[in-house]
């Protein structure tokens, strides 16, 4: 089994290698201490299995899943116990507490394996009841090649659906970003996003004016951006901004 111990403290990832010692096929392949040595990491090596820290600088652990996809197993590792549903939301096999001891490291471990094997994942039943909890987003995540750009939502002008993917338009640049337009908008604030057209949402606060055409409306941003409107979206933006 390949795997990739990924934490910001020496000691932490010291402990799980001590433990890994006592399973001899297992392959450490990569240690990281931070978030974006793990997506490089993870995404040049394919790991079966990574020993993931949730909190660390520049990216925690969620963000790393995002970024590196789940063809991985993850196992998280952390002192804070108040990330565990959110763990399993993102699939992982277990959970590890720290401090943990050896045998309780060997379980999660054996849950890994099983896994691996393709046993169905015990957790799956509650992931869209757990989702329906989240806070809505923060920062945006978008991968560009080896780069990564994290974009907090108050700097976002406003979406726009191509196919696929979104653009993210924020502070005069644009980004694509490979989600659909009704995924991102269930994971914003609504109360500062709204979808104003079916290709376009838009954060209210950069909107300057709504003008009326003939037989439609539009939205001028403050740098002079025109956006389509649909009677739905008009419906929307009143109901917020009166």
């Amino acid at each position: 089994m390949r795997v990739i111990v990924v934490d910001d403290e020496d000691l932490a990832r010291g402990l799980v290698r001590e433990f890994l010692a006592a399973h001899a096929d297992i392959e450490i392949v990569a240690e990281c201490a931070n978030g974006f040595e793990a997506v490089k990491a993870i995404t040049e090596c394919d790991p079966d299995l990574v020993f993931l820290d949730i909190q660390m600088p520049k990216l925690n652990g969620f963000e790393v899943v995002e970024l590196a996809g789940r063809r991985a197993r993850y196992i998280f590792v952390t002192a804070y116990d108040q990330y565990a549903l959110k763990a399993f939301e993102v699939h992982a096999v277990d959970y590890l507490l720290k401090p943990y001891s050896q045998k309780r490291f060997d379980e999660a471990l054996a849950h890994a394996r099983t896994s691996l094997g393709g046993a169905p994942d015990p957790v799956a039943a509650v992931v869209g009841e757990a989702l329906a909890r989240n806070k809505p987003l923060d920062r945006i995540l978008i991968r560009d090649g080896a780069k990564v750009h994290v974009i907090g939502v108050e700097k976002i002008d406003y979406i726009e659906a191509q196919d696929d993917y979104v653009q993210i338009h924020a502070e005069g640049k644009g980004y694509l970003k490979n989600q659909r337009l009704a995924e991102l908008e269930s994971a914003l604030d609504a109360g500062a996003f709204v979808r104003v057209h079916r290709s376009y949402i838009l954060n209210i606060g950069c909107i300057s004016r709504i003008e009326q055409g003939k037989d439609s409306h539009s939205a001028i941003l403050k740098d002079g951006t025109r956006l389509p409107v649909s009677r739905s979206g008009l419906q929307k933006v009143k109901a917020l901004i009166g």
